[in-house]
């Protein structure tokens, strides 16, 4: 795979040793189970597969290099690169303006734009009309585009299932960038649903099987469908694909669920004109690193800590999958990490900043689960596992625990 040009500072000495180690003992990946870094009073359990995936370094090196390239221009990126804001904050202090927020509302008019100014795309790629709009300044979308590989590779998907006249459901969150630039793609191919979860596929399933009337269907997808959508002849034919940072286990469920609804009413001989196979648009990532989580699972540990942004979609599910066994504790960096006793958290399903007291138990050695998201920097975990290991007297150097490595 590509090796490409991340600034240092996003690297970690410890970290890069422990994934050498892990590739050097696996090469093929097949071994999901959890490295053992072991500082003695604190033992940390340290995730399989983690921090910045192929999109994110590609994201990263291309932003960087717009800015060494355009010294003295305007250089905004159309809204969160990543999310991470870490990386988003350096861009920033390096002179990056935003355009938009995560959210999509406008923080820079377009108007403003001139023909010299240089707009990177983020890693989620953007809808097809906020591309018309750049191009008709003059901007050159195509210079800095940072959508990532895997992300055009379902945009392909859509194109080719919609071609052939299949309806498209993206399972995914419809406010996510990624998600909105997916269905405009979609929309344009042919008509597209997006569903949240397994719930909502089981709600559209009525609607296939003719349980529901459109009036009710406009109010339960409201938003979310493709304007003159006809119940009857456009959800004859269905293929799912996904927002890429989706849980991949909850799209294959989609995935086959839907396959049911359509042999439940045509029946399997004719199944193939009803339902396209759609199963290779999920990304290696996130595959890679939801089954490391999994392997985590397998452990024993007193608490987990997850690391990332906290609108990162990839990160809120190893966040889902640890609190299934671990009190599990979602950070941003180690700055979260107030003290032995105080930590500063994030409640994604509430959206809500929290403060838990006596964290780490009285005792040790203590087992921590460590993981991040794949647009978290390695310097990051780094950072949280100096952090803690600051609050003990009797820690073993680095060099001693890396040197036995498990």
């Amino acid at each position: 795979m590509k090796a490409f040009n991340v600034p240092e500072f996003y690297r970690s000495p410890i970290i890069s040793k422990i994934k050498q180690y892990r590739k050097l003992q696996d090469p093929r990946k097949r071994d999901n189970s959890p490295t053992l870094l072991d500082f003695g009073a604190v033992q940390f359990l340290i995730a399989r597969h983690f921090g910045f995936c192929y999109g994110v370094e590609n994201a990263i090196e291309i932003s960087f290099k717009a800015l060494d390239e355009n010294p003295g221009k305007r250089i905004f990126l159309l809204s969160q690169m990543i999310h991470n804001p870490d990386v988003n904050n350096d861009l920033i202090e390096r002179g990056v303006q935003f355009l938009q927020d995560t959210n999509g509302n406008q923080l820079i008019s377009f108007d403003t734009l001139t023909p010299d100014d240089v707009v990177i795309i983020p890693a989620f790629g953007a809808p097809l009309d906020i591309i018309a709009l750049l191009e008709s300044k003059q901007i050159k979308t195509e210079a800095y585009n940072t959508t990532c590989p895997f992300v055009e590779r379902v945009w392909k998907k859509s194109e080719s299932i919609g071609k052939d006249n299949y309806t498209i459901i993206i399972h995914g969150k419809h406010n996510h960038e990624e998600t909105k630039a997916t269905f405009s793609r979609s929309d344009k191919h042919n008509k597209a649903i997006i569903v949240r979860d397994i719930a909502e596929a089981k709600l559209l399933a009525e609607y296939i099987l003719g349980n529901k009337t459109k009036e009710q269907f406009a109010i339960d997808f409201k938003g979310r469908y493709s304007e003159n959508l006809d119940l009857v002849k456009d959800l004859q034919r269905v293929g799912v694909i996904n927002q890429t940072t989706m849980l991949a286990s909850e799209t294959q469920e989609i995935a086959d669920y839907f396959k049911t609804v359509m042999l439940e009413k045509y029946g399997a001989v004719d199944i193939a004109n009803h339902f396209a196979d759609t199963r290779d648009t999920l990304c290696y990532a996130t595959n890679e690193n939801q089954d490391a989580t999994y392997g985590l699972l397998e452990a024993d540990a007193d608490l987990a800590i997850v690391v990332g942004g906290y609108n990162s979609s990839n990160t809120s599910h190893l966040v889902e999958l640890c609190e299934r066994k671990f009190h599990t504790y979602f950070i941003s960096s180690e700055k979260e990490i107030v003290d032995k006793n105080t930590i500063h958290h994030f409640d994604y399903p509430n959206k809500k900043h929290l403060t838990s007291s006596h964290f780490l138990p009285n005792k040790t050695p203590i087992r921590i689960i460590l993981t991040s998201g794949a647009s978290c920097p390695d310097s990051v975990i780094e950072g949280v596992i100096h952090k803690i290991n600051s609050f003990y007297s009797d820690i073993k150097s680095v060099e001693e625990a890396v040197h036995s490595l498990k």
